[in-house]
């Protein structure tokens, strides 16, 4: 259930209202706009239905909630969520870049593509440390000391890291090294990693699951914010359908949804949404013009030396097209980039 107070509400009135909600045994969660605020309340659904709040001093009207997820909810929460990672905020005007190669391969090969990425406008520098690969035979990473490569190179171009954690148990070096701790698709429902991430003060970047639906998504997200930890970033890369020509079947539909049912940004990964480079630009823009809030890609100096997704990554000349014509749509969206 929500509380919606009147806008001439008192603080006396709300400190009211709060207190009797929690006395009851409930938990609050305050959203204050710039003429209203709204209480969320959380808790028992039994006590929640005896809770008599409506005819109290300063409440306009109490609205019944019947999702699942309520924090993650724009009902909780009508503003947009901006999301403050390393000093650069996502959700907002601006639209976020974060690029750079599938897995972290070499110094040489992360500096060549950072100083690409950052020279186009890019914010983060992406790379994966820990892969978790389909085959136990592929590249797994380089685990720690790829982590420690990214945060160096990094920091010499002045770029944030966005990087994958797949053990919960990681998630203390994880917060030492990156400035947003991806959560891959195959974890999305690792519930007791969800559990986790929610007592660490990072952004957490939550990739939709292979074959999730919209609402599991936004419950995941609820595991990670009902924890305490309020800096969730959707991330929609593409869900497995019959079809076998792309990797996945890159579902833009779920950027509108998203802005409909939640407060929390969303960026979008073309990259892993199509599995061909050759559709990465078009399927970037196409996000943008959606209302996406940033975007995920793979950028490589050599993609067919890649030791992980080639078939993907642009090369720093392509990821540099790709920006620039983005530039433009952003223009037209009202955003910038």
């Amino acid at each position: 259930m929500i509380v919606v107070m009147k806008p001439g509400a008192t603080q006396e009135n709300l400190a009211a209202v709060v207190d009797k909600i929690e006395s009851a045994g409930l938990r609050t969660h305050l959203s204050k706009g710039e003429e209203v605020t709204i209480v969320g309340v959380i808790g028992d659904k039994k006590i929640i239905a005896n809770l008599e709040l409506q005819m109290m001093a300063g409440v306009d009207k109490t609205v019944r909630i019947t999702e699942k997820y309520k924090l993650v909810s724009r009902d909780f929460h009508p503003e947009d969520t901006i999301i403050d990672a390393g000093g650069v905020k996502i959700g907002g005007n601006e639209i976020v870049v974060m690029a750079g190669p599938c897995a972290v391969e070499s110094l040489e090969q992360l500096r060549e593509a950072a100083q690409a990425v950052k020279a186009c406008g890019a914010k983060f520098l992406r790379g994966g440390a820990f892969k978790p690969r389909t085959s136990p035979y592929d590249f797994q990473g380089f685990g720690v000391e790829g982590l420690k490569l990214l945060r160096k190179v990094a920091d010499e171009f002045d770029l944030r890291v966005v990087t994958e954690i797949v053990d919960k148990d990681d998630i203390e070096f994880f917060c030492e090294y990156a400035d947003i701790l991806q959560v891959g698709a195959r974890n999305m429902q690792n519930f007791q990693m969800l559990k986790a991430l929610g007592k660490c003060n990072k952004p957490v970047l939550l990739k939709r699951g292979l074959s999730a639906t919209i609402s599991e998504w936004l419950n995941a997200a609820e595991y990670i914010m009902s924890g305490g930890n309020e800096q969730v970033i959707f991330c929609e890369r593409g869900i497995r359908t019959y079809e076998t020509f792309t990797r996945n079947t890159l579902d833009l539909s779920a950027v509108a949804a998203v802005k409909e049912l939640s407060h929390l940004p969303i960026v979008v990964d073309p990259s892993h949404g199509t599995g061909r480079w050759k559709m990465v630009a078009p399927m970037a823009r196409a996000a943008i013009a959606a209302g996406a809030d940033g975007l995920i890609i793979e950028v490589h100096p050599h993609p067919e030396k890649a030791l992980s997704d080639g078939d993907q990554s642009l090369t720093p000349e392509a990821f540099k097209t790709l920006m620039s014509n983005l530039d433009g749509i952003a223009k037209v969206m009202g955003r910038t980039i």
